[in-house]
C-alpha cells in the first residue's frame, strides 16, 4: 500500500495510552467572592481515551486545588475535540456544600446527586382528581378529591 506502516498503533486500531492517563490545565480562572465560588475553564488532554468522566476529573482538581470535599467541586459542558484527545468544559469549586445548594441550579445539583425529590402527585394524577370533582356536584366535591378512586 502507500502508506507507511503504523508502528506507533497497537492492534485493532487503539493508541497504545489506553492506561487511563490525561492531564488537566485552568484557563479563565476567577475568584467570584458574590457567589463563594472559583471558576474556570477546564481543559482536558487525554490521548487515546474516548473521554475522562467527570469524577476522575473532580478528584485531581481537588488535589490540585486543595479541596476538602470533592462534592464541592461542579463540572460540567464538556465538549470533545473534533479527532479525540481534548475536551473542554466549565468547573465551579464552591466554598462549602451550603453555597452550592444555594447558588447552583437544581438540575446540576440533582446530577450531583444533592437535589430533592419533588414531592405531590404526578400530573396524570392531578387531571384525573380535577375531571373526578367536575362529575359531583356540592359536598361531594371534597370526597371526589380525597377519597373516591
Amino acid at each position: 500500500s502507500a502508506f507507511p506502516p503504523q508502528s506507533s498503533r497497537a492492534p485493532g486500531g487503539r493508541c497504545g495510552a489506553m492506561t487511563g492517563e490525561f492531564t488537566i490545565r485552568t484557563r479563565k480562572f476567577k475568584q467570584n467572592p458574590l457567589l463563594g465560588r472559583r471558576q474556570f475553564v477546564l481543559d482536558v488532554i487525554h490521548p487515546g481515551m474516548a473521554n475522562v468522566s467527570k469524577k476522575d476529573l473532580a478528584t485531581k482538581l481537588a488535589s490540585m486545588y486543595k479541596v476538602h470535599d470533592s462534592q464541592c467541586i461542579q463540572l460540567f459542558g464538556f465538549k470533545t475535540a473534533f479527532g479525540g484527545g481534548r475536551s473542554t468544559g466549565f468547573g465551579l469549586i464552591y466554598e462549602n456544600l451550603d453555597k452550592m445548594k444555594k447558588f447552583e441550579p437544581k438540575y446540576r445539583l440533582k446530577r450531583a446527586g444533592l437535589g430533592a425529590e419533588k414531592a405531590g402527585a404526578g400530573r396524570r394524577s392531578k387531571k384525573d382528581t380535577k375531571n373526578r370533582r367536575k362529575k359531583v356536584r356540592g359536598k361531594e366535591k371534597t370526597k371526589a378529591a380525597g377519597g373516591k378512586k
